[in-house]
């Protein structure tokens, strides 16, 4: 919320009256929230409410955040002629933990190098895990298997249903565990002891020990790691508790409909039984909780209780009051009416309430002809088509406008991009795309300014051609030349000899000599040996300097290359920071960025705020967990059918529950159900195979209501919501709350 003269909402003014002790604020969309939170912060620091030494502690959900808030806090230090940058620290909860645990990493068990491995690394690592475990345990998946009508043969002939099932069944498996604080020596002690067999469990304690030897050979610790080491360094050290309470006299939490129980321990430790911590969040848009440890009911249990100022934030100027309307009789029919008795608290109170009349931020004009529920249930290709119809006629008649097009699944996005592409209308797919540039970016430019650092390194010079011709890896035909030259340059023994070589240095005539046809070798290796020279060339250049004479060489897209300016900029940071720094330094801070760490300082383009704002006249294809926190004048929301937002009706398919196994078990739910028997001494008879399965349905449901309100909260103007059958015909049929919605709608014409 950008404001000239700050004109305070009433909900605003009641959370910016904080002082101390314990508040927990219920925010809607579009509320303004992190403004708030940002306000709140700096009122703090301009009251001197800390002292010169102290910090406020703001802790928020992803890097994009981090970024906002210290933009945020700095602009209203600045206005008060206060030194931005100063009196608070913003933080993940990922970065709250690494901190901590770098305070103490003894306590941790940890050294002071250690590495933290992403989610791509732990993906890549759990599937190799899974895949090996099915190979050693063939037929431990025999019992749960259903191989009725010759299903044996279908099973497998994708290779890859059982080993996808393993991974992810490992995955809720390892993140349950780690979140109890189990590790896999004191599992399979407790599983030894168990009055009752728990094979399920016995595949994931195996998994899980596997999974963490593979990290503790590369000397790493994962996400979960990371969130569990720090508690326990608080734990076990009560001065260091003791420090850090004084540092962070106050704790600001955002997101907190997001938290994990360990989350939720780590800040309570922090702000001590008597301290100053605010807790703002919406429940209704806990989009992230399917087989996590992430619950809105922290938040709301947390506001409940007696000791807390419970307050609000309603007013939204988001959207127009008819998208306001239908998004609170989403509220009203999921509390009052769904014929799922068991999710009706899926979405909580307060509704929205549209702003004051003379907000600087007003709701947009009224449109109710602007609102289009479609009924019909069209096939998969026919929902795309029409849906970029429609998307095509609005661009016509409106090409200054944003828009978005959002899909349940990643998939499903793909679809319209390819329609979209044929059409040529423009798009932006990033957001469908996630990957992991930042760290790969700085890896680049780490290999390379590694081998400026020991220039006769040939092993270093093989590394850094294969940087510069990475690009070719995913050509399975060009690549292995390229490892042929790679290996080649490691065998130099003389690097000298290649890079400056002397009238009688012949290191290039003997590589020409020993191959029958050497002209694509030389020219090769000449070419990058110019590159070579040109890198030497820039060694004296300030460190900023470098890295983007480095980056003209290296990247070639634009997304790269600004990676590569945010880079410099950090660094250049460094070396005002520390003059006595030369490349060696320099070097192990990119290091950090590769590895990792750097990345919970809010340095990774996967968070990175992305601006629908900047994108007028094209087409944004998303995910609908995506787009939360963002907004467009046109939404178009596809897919609306009950397989991806199922209500618990008879006909319903369940996308956890796989077709080739029986009875249509979750097992990932049923995993969990036995693993929580071993763990909390349930009697014997406490797991019932198939209840696990029944109750992580009604999860499933209540999350898929908040994504689909997540979803009709994203439109400022307009909003179309499609459905579709699937592949076949007769297949999927709308979802419940579309044609609830779509009833109330004619209703109230």
């Amino acid at each position: 919320m950008s404001r000239g003269v700050v004109q305070l909402r009433p909900g605003q003014q009641s959370i910016l009256r904080y002082k101390s002790g314990r508040m927990g604020v219920s925010a809607v969309p579009g509320s303004g929230k992190t403004w708030t939170l940002s306000c709140l912060a700096a009122n703090l620091i301009k009251e001197g409410a800390i002292n010169p030494d102290q910090e406020i502690l703001i802790v928020t959900l992803v890097n994009a955040a981090v970024d906002n808030f210290s933009a945020r806090i700095s602009a209203q230090l600045q206005t008060a002629d206060l030194l931005p940058g100063l009196g608070y620290r913003v933080r993940t909860l990922h970065g709250l933990a690494n901190d901590i645990v770098h305070e103490k990493p003894d306590l941790a068990g940890l050294s002071t190098g250690f590495q933290i491995i992403d989610e791509m690394e732990t993906t890549r690592i759990k599937h190799n895990v899974a895949v090996s475990w099915l190979k050693s345990h063939p037929d431990f998946l025999e019992p749960y298997l259903d191989y009725e009508v010759n299903q044996q043969k279908k099973i497998y002939e994708d290779p890859r249903n059982l080993p996808l099932m393993v991974e992810a069944i490992a995955t809720a498996f390892i993140r349950l565990a780690k979140d109890r604080e189990l590790t896999p020596i004191g599992l399979m002690k407790t599983l030894a002891n168990s009055p009752i067999p728990l094979p399920l469990v016995e595949m994931g304690a195996e998994i899980y020990r596997e999974y963490q030897d593979a990290l503790n050979y590369r000397a790493s610790v994962d996400f979960d790691d990371l969130i569990r080491l720090a508690l326990r360094c608080l734990r076990s050290d009560p001065a260091l508790v003791q420090s850090l309470r004084n540092r962070w006299p106050y704790i600001l939490e955002d997101e907190a409909q997001d938290s994990s129980l360990l989350q939720q321990e780590i800040l309570s430790l922090l702000a001590g039984e008597n301290g100053n911590w605010v807790r703002v969040g919406d429940p209704n848009q806990a989009i992230f909780e399917t087989f996590t440890t992430a619950s809105p009911q922290f938040l709301l249990d947390f506001i409940n209780r007696p000791d807390v100022d419970s307050q609000s934030l309603p007013e939204s100027g988001r959207s127009t009051l008819s998208i306001i309307h239908l998004a609170n009789q989403m509220i009203t029919w999921t509390r009052e009416n769904h014929p799922n008795p068991e999710v009706r608290q899926a979405l909580n109170l307060p509704l929205i309430l549209p702003t004051p009349a003379d907000d600087p931020q007003p709701n947009p004009v009224d449109c109710p002809k602007c609102i289009n529920l479609v009924e019909q249930n069209f096939s998969s290709d026919q929902e795309v088509r029409y849906v970029v119809d429609l998307v095509e006629a609005f661009l016509e008649e409106n090409p200054d406008k944003t828009i978005a097009i959002l899909a349940p699944r990643n998939q499903r996005g793909f679809k319209y991009v390819q329609e979209l592409e044929r059409r040529q209308i423009p798009f932006v797919d990033s957001l469908l795309r996630s990957t992991s540039a930042t760290r790969l970016s700085a890896s680049a430019i780490y290999y390379i300014l590694n081998y400026l650092g020991d220039p006769r390194s040939s092993k270093k010079l093989s590394k850094a051609y294969k940087v510069w011709r990475r690009a070719e890896r995913e050509d399975e035909e060009h690549w292995p030349f390229n490892e042929q030259i790679a290996n080649l340059i490691k065998n130099c023994k003389r690097v000298e000899d290649y890079i400056w070589p002397r009238p009688t240095d012949t290191w290039l005539e003997d590589v020409e000599i020993k191959f029958e046809n050497p002209a694509r070798i030389i020219d090769e290796l000449t070419e990058f040996r110019e590159v070579i020279r040109r890198w030497h060339g820039t060694i004296f250049l300030p460190i900023d300097q470098l890295i983007l004479t480095i980056a003209q060489d290296l990247f070639l897209t634009p997304a790269e290359l600004a990676l590569a300016h945010k880079l410099s900029v950090l660094l250049r940071q460094f070396a005002t920071s520390h003059p006595d720094w030369r490349l060696p330094e320099f070097t192990d801070e990119i290091k950090q960025i590769a590895d990792n760490q750097r990345r919970f300082l809010g340095f990774s383009d996967e968070d990175s705020a992305f601006n629908p704002d900047l994108y007028p006249g094209q087409v944004v294809v998303a995910t609908m967990h995506k787009a939360k926190g963002l907004e467009w004048d046109a939404v178009f929301l596809t897919a609306v059918n009950n397989y991806n937002f199922p209500s618990g009706e008879k006909y319903d398919q369940f996308q956890s529950e796989k077709w080739y196994v029986r009875d249509h078990l979750n097992l990932e739910a049923e995993t969990l159900a036995q693993l929580l028997t071993l763990l909390d001494d349930h009697p014997m008879d406490w797991y019932l195979e198939g209840q696990a399965t029944l109750e992580a349905r009604q999860d499933f449901i209540r999350e898929r209501l908040r994504l689909l309100f997540v979803g009709i909260t994203r439109a400022r103007r307009w909003l179309t919501i499609t459905t579709n059958a699937g592949r076949n015909a007769n297949g999927n049929v709308p979802a419940r709350a579309l044609l609830e919605l779509i009833n109330l709608q004619k209703d109230n014409l």
